[in-house]
């Protein structure tokens, strides 16, 4: 099964959205929207700059765990992982998300 976004409204009536993978697998999570216009950009920027590594950043939270952040061409990030085990589980999600974000599908559970 092919990766998909899915876009939801939260509880403050904000928008954000998550990428997962073809097991349904949460691997990248948005910040909060104040417009849905504003998610929905910030998920075709996921997919125009997902399927590059180098869009990729390493990072160790204060507790040790790595996660990676992604972002777009301008710097801002525009989506965060979860707290991986180990650096090879976090590779391996950045791997998921190049090849996941570009093709995925948009799953809208807004209405």
């Amino acid at each position: 099964m092919a990766g998909k976004f899915e876009l939801k409204k939260s509880k403050n009536d904000k928008f954000h959205f998550s990428l997962l993978a073809g097991n349904g697998q949460t691997i990248l999570t948005s910040e909060m929207y104040e417009a849905k216009a504003s998610a929905v950009n910030g998920i075709e920027s996921v997919k125009k700059n997902g399927g590059d590594a180098a869009r990729y950043e390493k990072l160790v939270a204060k507790d040790g765990s790595p996660y990676f952040t992604l972002k777009a061409g301008n710097g801002q990030v525009i989506g965060q992982s979860q707290m991986y085990s180990s650096e090879s589980a976090r590779d391996n999600g950045i791997q998921s998300c190049v090849t996941n974000a570009p093709a995925a599908s948009v799953d809208d559970q807004t209405a």
